[in-house]
């Protein structure tokens, strides 16, 4: 009886390991995508509140096997606004994710704004980030 319980157990441990292994098989054969930024964190340096609308450029690359959608480019607050590519990035093609800040009506000093991008990639969601110096305009330094 001990014999045959320790034989049932061997048998479905074995099955066991047997589907795992056929699991991992399967999700290497799976294509995804991978998206890979140049960097995450972009300064904009110092302006002026005089023209305060800067601009800066994430570029990034797709370095997995199948075409990667960019769903959404979501910025943290309405004085940021993000631009993706609405077609499907290529394996081993580039791609950029333009941000637009605008100052206006903001307070002078220093910020720190972020991006998320939501895509079908491998990890799916990258937070960006842009910083920078708004100094006062002219007129309030008088």
């Amino acid at each position: 009886m001990k014999k045959l319980m320790l034989m049932s157990l061997l048998c479905l441990f074995g099955l066991g390991q047997m589907s795992a292994q056929q699991a991992e098989t399967e999700k290497k054969d799976v294509k995804e995508a991978n998206i890979v930024f140049d960097k995450t964190t972009m300064d904009v340096g110092t302006f002026s509140a005089d023209e305060p609308v800067v601009k800066t450029t994430f570029t990034f690359t797709n370095q997995g096997d199948a075409p990667l959608v960019i769903h959404q480019a979501i910025a943290s607050c309405g004085c940021t606004v993000p631009t993706y590519p609405r077609m499907p990035v290529k394996p081993g093609e580039k791609g950029q994710i333009e941000v637009t800040y605008n100052g206006s009506g903001r307070n002078p000093g220093r910020f720190k704004k972020s991006i998320t991008v939501r895509t079908n990639a491998q990890k799916p969601m990258v937070r960006l980030y842009i910083t920078g110096v708004m100094e006062a305009s002219a007129k309030d330094k008088e």
